[in-house]
């Protein structure tokens, strides 16, 4: 007696896509194409949110249509409800990490998977939460897609969606029809999308866009930088290898042009109330550190005003005056990025400028697609505490309020549940505007005068090491990579950079200094609480050598 599923299996797909990008709608589109061919379907999907705030595995099965042969009583296929590793023939993922977790849970096979990943990035949790750079490198993600999959097509199949108006999901519903991979010719796929009545136009363009995208090869990584035979910086390459778009090159040769013009005539490409800072820039500072300095002049200059940026220029030229000559001028590269950096922290005022800013409402509005004359509310979540208040006023009121315990708990009750400032509402822009306003006065602040106390006790050091070590110099100025955010976080980052100094200090003539400086400094930025610094610390008190440790485990 021959069995009714002889020889036949289900064609099984898995799609990974996270809250708001339409993967269930996706999954129930791949169902109708499926069933109006008179296949059997099975369509689950399994939550899970510890990760990705809403990452979901939504799994279909297809089963080939027919009646039965033999004396099968079962009419009808009993389905998987969920993807088994190394059984899925189709993976989808709406972005590159998410590919990566579908190829490290064997899901994606090099033997038999077609896998369709979006190349485009949201970062996971554990990437934002990085006090370094805590971005997966994108090269090592292609690698393992195309290791990973028996066919794989990639895009930024988000970028596709968005162009013609619609969602992720549309656009990659026309690459898995294009990829050839389920038996159904165009027209099914797109009946489904005509059949679902929401969206259909929008849904179609991004359909034809993700069709046309999966006959194109995928990207691959780029080649790695070179490492400098040097103790220069590394360039790390983070990017996609694609065929090369005409326009995009054109673009990427003026932004050369403009890199070019920036070390030729720096005051070309600032305002004209920075000229005298551009021509400063020109006369006083080496070519390969120029291109930086102006956008230091220019940030210092937006923050703060003019007089500020000569501050900043004046701090630079100290480094600037015991650069090696003739070299990639190293040290004042990066004294020029990370003293605008730290002369730029993040206050209240600044944050209340950075909101009300027409370009970044311009922004929102083309990020929402807003129609012209279409009415738009942009609300802000803010939870002010006692000490980012009390900073932001005079030093000698300002330590008033931060000994204040009643003050204390009148602003806790206040805002211990937070607050929602419309920023395109009269009250909520009135507030912000007249926060910013706040600006002149910000030199008078308690935060302004331990800051610059700080920034100048910081230089000192760097410029003390740079007579007789000048890569113990220049790792010193980019200890202030671990000072960033507010808060806890802040407070860590200032206890971490206090230990870094003090440990740099004690360096001082030893001739690996600059390399176990950055690996101490790897360890602070490898967690908050700081206890992988306090580890590197107590193995190098021991005598013992400092392990290499990347900022994100």
């Amino acid at each position: 007696m021959s069995s009714w599923s002889s020889g036949r299996r289900p064609i099984t797909i898995a799609i990974l896509a996270m809250g708001g990008e339409g993967g269930g709608v996706l999954a129930d589109w791949i169902v109708a194409v499926g069933e109006n061919a008179g296949y059997h379907s099975q369509n689950t999907s399994v939550a899970g949110v510890a990760q990705r705030t809403g990452a979901t595995v939504y799994y279909v099965e297809l089963y080939p249509g027919g009646r039965s042969q033999g004396d099968d009583v079962r009419r009808e296929p009993v389905l998987s409800l969920f993807p088994t590793p190394g059984e899925v023939d189709i993976v989808i993922a709406s972005e590159l990490m998410e590919a990566g977790r579908a190829i490290q849970r064997g899901f994606s096979t090099p033997d038999r998977t077609t896998l369709i990943a979006s190349t485009n990035r949201v970062y996971s949790m554990d990437e934002k939460l990085a006090l370094g750079d805590g971005r997966v490198d994108s090269n090592t993600l292609l690698e393992a897609a195309h290791a990973g999959a028996k066919h794989f097509i990639g895009a930024d199949f988000m970028e596709l969606a968005l162009a013609a108006r619609s969602v992720i999901s549309a656009s990659l519903f026309g690459a898995l029809a294009g990829s050839g991979a389920l038996p159904f010719d165009r027209t099914g796929f797109e009946d489904a999308i005509r059949a679902s009545g929401k969206g259909v136009d929008a849904s179609l363009a991004a359909f034809a866009a993700g069709y046309d995208a999966a006959q194109r090869p995928a990207p691959l990584p780029l080649p790695a930088a070179p490492t400098p035979a040097s103790g220069g910086p590394v360039a790390v390459t983070i990017g996609l290898s694609r065929p090369v778009d005409p326009a995009e090159e054109a673009a990427t040769a003026a932004e050369k042009r403009r890199e070019e013009q920036a070390v030729r005539d720096p005051g070309a490409l600032v305002g004209a109330a920075l000229q005298h800072a551009a021509a400063r820039v020109t006369a006083d500072f080496p070519a390969p550190a120029r291109s930086m300095l102006l956008h230091g002049v220019v940030r210092t200059a937006v923050y703060q005003d003019t007089r500020y940026t000569d501050a900043y220029l004046d701090r630079v030229a100290r480094f600037a005056a015991v650069e090696r000559p003739d070299g990639p001028a190293r040290l004042t590269t990066e004294a020029a990025r990370h003293i605008a950096l730290w002369m730029c922290y993040q206050d209240t005022i600044q944050v209340a400028q950075q909101k009300i800013r027409r370009r970044r409402l311009d922004g929102v509005r083309t990020e929402a697609k807003a129609a012209p004359g279409q009415l738009l509310n942009v609300r802000e979540y803010l939870h002010p505490q006692v000490e980012e208040i009390a900073d932001t006023l005079p030093t000698a009121l300002g330590r008033w309020v931060a000994g204040s315990a009643w003050f204390g708990k009148a602003v806790g009750r206040l805002t211990r549940n937070g607050m929602i400032v419309n920023t395109t509402g009269i009250i909520g822009f009135t507030m912000l505007w007249a926060m910013a306003m706040f600006r002149p006065l910000r030199p008078r602040s308690l935060r302004f005068g331990r800051e610059q106390a700080a920034i100048d006790a910081w230089l000192d050091q760097a410029l003390a090491a740079a007579a007789i070590d000048y890569d113990l110099a220049c790792e010193i100025v980019e200890c202030q990579r671990v000072l960033k955010g507010y808060g806890a976080t802040h407070q860590h980052g200032t206890e971490s950079f206090a230990i870094l100094l003090a440990e740099a200090a004690a360096l001082a003539g030893r001739p690996d200094a600059a390399a176990t400086l950055v690996r101490l400094r790897d360890a602070a930025l490898a967690d908050e609480d700081g206890s992988a610094l306090q580890q590197a610390r107590a193995e190098l008190a021991s005598g013992a050598p400092v392990p290499e440790l990347s900022p994100v485990a």
